[in-house]
């Protein structure tokens, strides 16, 4: 008895010096062909049917994403995921006609590491289960039935809508959820269950945008709008960076966009990726200043619930539910949407980076994305950039946000005044322009887009017009930083002519 239990104690630390360290995986598009995930994340590998052929994402997945586990579910026919937890379990090729996952995802057979791992594990289950057994027999009786219950309760087929019944009182409203998701310490989102029977008992109405990803439907939860934002197959790996963007601790924030769910819905002949979010009726504000002019004050409100969304991705929050600081990465008018109130949210944050300060790491999408040429910033068409450093990505998005406040301040309407609505640059390069018309304007000419001398008769517009050129500075290091530029906004709220 004595050399079982000191056999037990021995295979318990080295499970437990296991899972201390980190898993690596296979990442095709990561830097040395491999990534890092810490010891309770997981290896990603990935196959869909697009256009007849199989296309294969292998990756890491951080704990945040096993939290979800959205991402371990396959489809019946056109895609399979598995999610393993060992050290390049992840290399191997799947196929959809001869794979080897189970209908959740995990694997059916594995290596001879995974085996062992295996092994381990049954022995430190089984080994003390069956020395208590002999003593608390009925008490493992009583377990093993409310075992049963459990399992049956969860084991039903992920690809049939789920009872929300059982999930969520039938009574309670999308803020309500998202509140007490909020308030009750991860701040990281909805759990699975939820997001999927939401995600499976929406109802979609119209089509109110298209983009490279894909489609944008509003669609109906319970007689409330949501936004549902369909992937292309094609675009996998934006979905799934977006939705781990999205569930990060901590990211929650009133000029955030909302995020509801994230799901893959197999329609028996291709797989749709969604994601589901909070509805904005007055759309983009790149839609709303096509359609408005706007107030002094309506100005210096969309700009500062801009820069206070984007204040809020570039912060850390220390802590053990601290948030890493984040960067947007593609920040433009048709990436912000106008709320009923007048406030605006950042949304589209599927190219967004983030940075683990404790390791000092910049977390980039593995995908083949880019953002866009028009706004981006003169470091990154030169390619001079330090891509090592995590404050170029904040800076870039700062001179992003002085062109979004050069498009909002052109509609201001001031006695009566206003411009037409234009595009940064809209007079110096083409409709689409490419990296070499950019990079001659920007970089070479140094041009930016001209500040009117009517601004000037304006304090409000004097202010925004001398914190335009603040953000779009040609060297880096001196432009605002958010934080800096949300302050300032916030001071203009106090200057007398707002109400004009």
């Amino acid at each position: 008895m004595g050399v079982v239990l000191e056999l037990n104690f021995v295979i318990i630390i080295l499970y437990c010096l296991r899972f201390s360290q980190a898993v690596v995986c296979v990442c095709p598009l990561c830097a040395n062909y491999t990534c890092e995930t810490t010891a309770d994340g997981a290896c990603w590998n990935s196959v869909m049917l697009i256009d007849g052929k199989e296309e294969t994402v292998k990756s890491c997945m951080s704990p945040s994403q096993m939290k979800g586990q959205v991402f371990c579910y396959s489809s019946k026919n056109v895609s399979k995921r598995n999610c393993c937890f060992t050290d390049f379990c992840n290399n191997e090729t799947l196929h959809l006609h001869r794979g080897i996952t189970t209908k959740y995802g995990f694997p059916t057979h594995s290596g001879p590491g995974q085996t062992r791992w295996i092994l381990q594990l049954m022995v430190v289950i089984l080994v003390p289960s069956c020395l208590l057994c002999v003593g608390i027999l009925l008490g493992v009786c009583v377990v093993q039935g409310h075992r049963c219950a459990y399992g049956r309760a969860h084991k039903q087929d992920p690809e049939e809508p789920l009872d929300d019944q059982m999930l969520m009182s039938p009574d309670k409203c999308l803020k309500d959820l998202i509140y007490d998701m909020s308030t009750s310490g991860s701040g990281s989102g909805l759990p699975l269950l939820v997001q999927r029977t939401i995600a499976r008992t929406i109802v979609l109405q119209e089509t109110i945008g298209k983009g490279r990803f894909g489609e944008v439907w509003r669609g109906k939860w319970q007689g409330e709008d949501v936004a549902v934002k369909i992937f292309s197959s094609r675009d996998e790996r934006s979905w799934f960076r977006e939705a781990e963007i999205y569930q990060t601790i901590m990211l929650r924030h009133e000029n955030i966009l909302g995020f509801i769910a994230a799901d893959n819905k197999d329609n028996g002949s291709w797989t749709q990726l969604w994601l589901v979010s909070e509805y904005h009726e007055h759309g983009s504000l790149y839609d709303y200043l096509n359609r408005y002019t706007v107030s002094v004050e309506g100005m210096v409100v969309l700009a500062l619930s801009v820069a206070s969304g984007l204040a809020h991705l570039h912060m850390e929050i220390i802590g053990t539910q601290g948030k890493p600081a984040i960067a947007h990465r593609d920040l433009k008018s048709k990436n912000v949407l106008v709320k009923r109130n007048g406030t605006a949210v950042i949304a589209d944050l599927g190219l967004a980076v983030k940075h683990d300060s404790s390791t000092n790491t910049i977390d980039i999408a593995s995908n083949h994305r880019v953002g866009t040429k028009r706004y981006m910033a003169p470091e990154i068409l030169d390619e001079s950039v330090n891509m090592n450093n995590f404050e170029s990505f904040k800076r870039a998005d700062i001179y992003s946000l002085g062109l979004v406040f050069w498009e909002l301040a052109r509609r201001c309407s001031v006695r009566g005044l206003h411009e037409d609505f234009q595009l940064p640059y809209y007079d110096m390069v083409p409709s689409d322009p490419s990296i070499e018309d950019m990079k001659k304007v920007v970089c070479d000419q140094k041009l930016r887009p001209n500040i009117p001398n009517q601004w000037q008769s304006c304090e409000a517009l004097r202010v925004m017009g001398k914190l335009m050129r603040e953000c779009w500075y040609a060297n880096a290091a001196a432009r605002l930083t958010a934080m800096r530029v949300k302050k300032t906004v916030s001071q203009l709220s106090a200057i007398k002519d707002i109400k004009d």
